[in-house]
């Protein structure tokens, strides 16, 4: 009976793959072979070769990514399922098909509907996973939309920030593997969340949209907004969203998947980013503001001299060059980073945001070097991100 529902898995895998309809291919539940091993993801990609199937090996502290051609990938899969990992689920475009293997070891082969937000294949399918009509409820107790659900005056650019955030997280979230995460709750902290708008959001864009298990926690020093972003939770029936009234700690103390932690001013950000390292998160998500530290210490080169003595370019130098060096301190922990302009600043001046994919160990000698060389440049000699990453901007 195992062999036979087995077999009827990984004919429907084959034929996923024959037909172009896979979308792509979870493995969990290692049997612990690898004491580190989590995951393996599976999907196609279209190289100078033609599609071949690629494979993402998730580890307790690195991934490992090849590429396979179609014949050759399906032959892996085969001595994979049910050896190695006690858990597959194949999403087509078409269906959904789960094999796994229970705790009694008795085999379970499960096939359902297509989820619409598994299909990634087009950048046009994106609107699909903005937040959906359930979310209204809170959207309308935190001002943000009124009673017919219509934008409340003066919360359009509120409304646009959430409906953005949302669509980088959908893409954030796919590129770090994530979406494929459904053997536990992905864990996600919002650092200095406020009054909880992208804290909601983040839990229903994965349990609503993404039909996650998640568990989102929300950190904030003002009590009073704690209390009534938990009120707002209770009353909508957000299981698994909370809010918690303290700062933003360096050092973690629980596991993490994902760190938020938008507009947290100054070196709140830097205790954010040191947070989303330590605790190995796969993907941090900040959009960082008042970034004060460093302009004392810049020293202007002789070229930009003569510009810098205008208070406003200096202010926008110290902006540049303290996300720069957070942009290249998270490559040199080993994370693969983005920096682009959250919303246009039409809507808001607050603009920069920088996501963070973990692809390694990092400590990249050649990256240290050229973070030092950077810091030199401009005669910056300390900075947060860097003190609590131990990592010295002076000579090595």
């Amino acid at each position: 009976m195992s062999h036979d529902l087995r077999a009827k898995f990984l004919d429907a895998v084959r034929g996923s793959v024959a037909d172009g309809s896979l979308q792509k291919l979870t493995l969990a539940r290692p049997l612990g072979r690898e004491a580190d091993l989590r995951n393996l993801f599976v999907r196609p990609v279209t190289l100078r070769g033609g599609v071949h199937l690629s494979f993402v090996w998730r580890h307790a502290t690195r991934d490992v990514t090849k590429n396979h051609p179609p014949a050759e990938a399906l032959e892996q899969i085969a001595s994979l399922v049910g050896d190695v990992f006690r858990s597959a689920h194949l999403f087509t475009s078409g269906r959904s098909v789960q094999f796994e293997i229970d705790p009694q070891g008795s085999p379970i082969l499960r096939s359902g509907p297509a989820n619409a937000t598994t299909s990634h294949g087009a950048h046009d399918r994106i609107k699909e996973r903005l937040l959906p009509d359930a979310s209204q409820a809170w959207l309308q107790a935190l001002g943000v939309t009124t009673a017919s659900g219509s934008v409340a005056a003066g919360m359009a650019d509120k409304h646009r920030q959430i409906q953005k955030f949302v669509e980088i997280l959908a893409h954030r979230t796919r590129d770090a593997g994530l979406d494929s995460v459904s053997d536990r709750p992905l864990e996600v902290a919002d650092m200095g969340c406020g009054k909880g708008y992208l804290t909601f959001a983040a839990h229903d864009y994965f349990s609503l949209v993404e039909k996650l298990p998640v568990r989102v926690r929300g950190f904030e020093l003002r009590p009073n907004l704690v209390d009534a972003s938990n009120r707002i939770a209770r009353a909508s029936n957000r299981n698994g969203l909370s809010f918690e009234a303290g700062a933003i700690e360096p050092n973690p103390r629980d596991p993490l998947d994902v760190l938020i932690a938008l507009h947290a001013c100054d070196t709140a950000t830097d205790d954010a980013l040191a947070h989303g390292i330590a605790a190995r998160a796969a993907l941090i998500v900040v959009a960082p503001c008042c970034q004060r530290e460093l302009r004392p210490q810049l020293t202007a080169p002789p070229v930009l001299a003569p510009a810098l003595r205008h208070g406003i370019f200096q202010e926008r130098q110290a902006e540049f060059v303290t996300d720069s060096l957070r942009a290249l301190l998270l490559e040199w922990a080993g994370y693969e980073t983005r920096v682009f302009e959250f919303i246009s600043t039409e809507h808001t001046a607050k603009n920069t945001m920088i996501t963070a994919t973990r692809r390694g160990d990092g400590s990249d000698s050649s990256a240290a070097d050229s973070i030092r060389a950077f810091a030199a440049f401009y005669g910056i000699r300390e900075q947060a991100l860097a003190r609590h990453l131990g990592f010295s901007l002076g000579s090595a």
